[in-house]
């Protein structure tokens, strides 16, 4: 069994806890911060965050996930280095981007408690800087072979084949690489197409994920907020160009904003029917246990969706400084919630034909899990139903089990992603696994 490093007992008595670090989560889905209109209470909180981060501990040898009846999971991958977004290549190869978070540098007493809090969730791991390729080349469902597909990266991410080119979201740029079908390794440092803004030491949200428009023409890159959110007009000048969605042209390189006011964009993923660019977002914190929700949404061009100013439309956040009322009023309200605190990460949709029919269609999602919420959220992969290219019902409980019966993470989802025989893989950042869900 891997063993991290637990968040301090005395951390969390400094930090006031509103419930005892660890314990099992109630079950709060449908209850409040969830879907269409969800319920959204008033902000509260203190001068400290609430802390209740879940002690990262790894999996028994003979432990895993739990999935729905009728289906088993399997370890696809493992002894892998921090595995975060997994993208599914043409003629089925899988790669894995395996990075960590680094820790900041600075920040004071708030800077502090964001190193505890990584640390405790396991989240301060070696950086391997790496992406790995996972063969199976007979669609069994066991990997044949593994290669290291690319190093010596900075914290890569989002990932996308485009022709004859490999493209990989480092945390401060987009790298291009030359690549044919079936090629195990790519060579080089790769040619930057567009930089990144980028703040060294302490970078905020770094991951980056990358999307190619479905002609090929385009990549969609998103970029997170250095900051829960700026107070001042000084923190609100290293966001620019933040907290946003990228449209990068690659017939000319050039890029623009694509959609703004996404504090923490992860999950890009196209949706069926419609065709429409869908974000996993992770709202702000420290608003108490059940605001701000995360979120699922189409992406409008040009759409600003209320960062830093506002949330779910025209919720003002008192905290941000300077005001800006105008951006309030043009600020749309997100699709679907997907919880407070949940860090839900990466989306697919369903296109395969292996799954039963309720999960044709709809998007699968990894939460890995709060840490500013005294129950704690996420810590699963939920699927949310959709029809005629909208959410349709209630989230659903997928894959569970990554805290155990004392509350301790055995493990955290992150990235997800449908195997060549329609079998779904998700990333396990903690247990340094890729798990294979299919049915039986």
């Amino acid at each position: 069994m891997k063993r991290l490093h637990a968040v301090p007992a005395a951390l969390c008595g400094v930090l006031l806890l509103l419930a005892a670090c660890g314990g099992p989560p109630p079950d709060r889905t449908g209850t409040i911060g969830f879907g269409a209109d969800p319920k959204l209470p008033e902000p509260s909180g203190g001068m400290l965050p609430t802390v209740n981060t879940a002690d990262a501990i790894g999996w028994a040898a003979d432990a895993a996930p739990v999935a729905p009846q009728g289906f088993t999971v399997a370890r696809y991958a493992v002894d892998l280095a921090h595995p975060r977004q997994i993208v599914t290549l043409e003629n089925g190869d899988v790669l894995v981007a395996e990075a960590s978070t680094l820790p900041q540098e600075g920040g004071g007493l708030m800077g502090w408690i964001r190193n505890q809090v990584q640390r405790g969730a396991g989240a301060l791991a070696d950086n391997a800087n790496r992406i790995t390729l996972l063969r199976d080349a007979d669609g069994d469902g066991d990997v044949d072979q593994r290669t290291v597909f690319a190093e010596g990266l900075n914290q890569p991410y989002g990932m996308a084949v485009v022709g004859d080119a490999f493209y990989v979201a480092n945390t401060d740029a987009v790298l291009r690489f030359p690549y044919r079908s079936g090629q195990t390794r790519v060579e080089g440092q790769g040619e930057v197409v567009v930089p990144i803004p980028y703040n060294d030491g302490a970078n905020g949200h770094w991951t980056r994920d990358l999307i190619a428009s479905p002609d090929g023409s385009k990549l969609y890159l998103s970029v997170g907020s250095v900051s829960n959110v700026p107070r001042n007009a000084d923190e609100m000048a290293l966001e620019e160009g933040r907290a946003a969605i990228w449209e990068i042209d690659l017939a000319t390189g050039e890029h623009r904003v694509f959609a703004s006011g996404l504090r923490n964009p992860n999950g890009l993923s196209w949706a069926p029917v419609t065709g429409a660019l869908w974000t996993t977002v992770n709202e702000r914190d420290e608003l108490g246990d059940d605001l701000v929700p995360d979120y699922m949404t189409s992406v409008r061009d040009g759409g600003f969706y209320g960062w830093p100013w506002s949330y779910f439309g025209a919720n003002v956040d008192e905290r941000v400084s300077p005001r800006n009322p105008d951006m309030v009023a043009q600020a749309i309200v997100p699709d679907y919630a997907l919880g407070a605190h949940t860090a839900s990460l990466g989306m697919i949709f369903y296109r395969g034909e292996r799954f039963p029919e309720a999960y044709r269609g709809g998007a699968f999602i990894g939460q890995h899990g709060s840490w500013n919420r005294s129950e704690p959220s996420g810590y699963k992969v939920i699927y949310v139903p959709f029809t005629d290219g909208r959410p349709s019902g209630p989230p659903q409980d997928f894959l569970t089990g990554f805290l155990d019966d004392r509350g301790r993470a055995q493990g955290r989802p992150v990235g997800v992603a449908i195997d060549r025989t329609g079998a779904l893989l998700v990333s396990d950042d903690v247990g340094d696994i890729i798990w294979r869900v299919a049915p039986e």
